[in-house]
């Protein structure tokens, strides 16, 4: 069901867009996982998933914590197939977007202004609760929907735009990737955000991988011969 999404909204993209060439991205990745290079995506994909998953736990635990027990779980279930929807259409967006020149440098300084937002929390050793202390709670259910879809857009863009620069080069890891990053922002999200607060470290190794990442677009994006900056100035 899942990819047949994903075919029917690659379609209208630019770029592959039927389910078996997803599905010939995902086995020539994978059969390939012992690589250097698909090994190193995808462990940079995985810790990059496990960190945000954490942090947009937090953030819509906090837009619905206003709310009965049973309006809350609904709320967070949006937030779940909302954050699922955004991250089809910013992959989609986003694969097809970081070939244009200039695009990919843009890229790398959003996700350094996303390291630095994180390093912030990590530095001072902020609790969840002081992480959403601006969060205000909706008190309605309509309220609480509404901020937790827009919060969505940002995380997702973040977490969608961190996955493609680590796994640029390997469209069945970034495809598996966004759907791993829902199903532990679904399932195991909370216990997540448990773990990155009792072990520091877990946020640390988090925030190492995304500044690389940042780093590696930055200088691809400068460099490249199809998308850097630099190709504009050469004869």
């Amino acid at each position: 069901m899942l990819l047949e999404i994903l075919s029917a909204a690659a379609a209208a993209t630019p770029g592959p867009g039927s389910i078996g060439t997803i599905w010939q991205h995902i086995v020539a990745d994978f059969s390939n996982l012992g690589s250097p290079a698909a090994l190193s995506a995808f462990f940079q994909v995985l810790m990059i998933d496990v960190v945000l998953a954490g942090d947009n736990a937090i953030v819509v635990g906090a837009l619905a914590a206003g709310l009965p027990a049973d309006q809350r779980k609904k709320v967070i279930l949006i937030g779940i197939i909302a954050a699922l929807v955004l991250r089809i259409i910013f992959a989609l967006g986003v694969s097809y977007l970081l070939g244009i020149v200039g695009l990919v440098f843009a890229g790398g300084l959003l996700l350094l202004w996303v390291a630095w937002k994180m390093w912030r929390e990590v530095r001072e050793h902020q609790s969840p609760q002081e992480q959403t202390a601006d969060v205000k709670p909706a008190k309605s259910f309509a309220g609480a929907a509404w901020a937790v879809a827009v919060a969505d857009v940002s995380m997702s863009l973040d977490n969608v735009l961190a996955v493609a620069g680590a796994a640029r080069e390997h469209p069945g890891i970034l495809i598996i990737g966004l759907l791993l990053s829902v199903a532990l922002m679904g399932i195991a999200a909370n216990l997540i955000a448990r773990y990155i607060e009792r072990y520091r470290w877990i946020a640390y190794v988090g925030l190492a991988v995304i500044v690389y990442v940042a780093g590696k677009m930055i200088y691809e994006g400068l460099t490249a011969q199809d998308v850097g900056l630099l190709t504009l100035f050469r004869g």
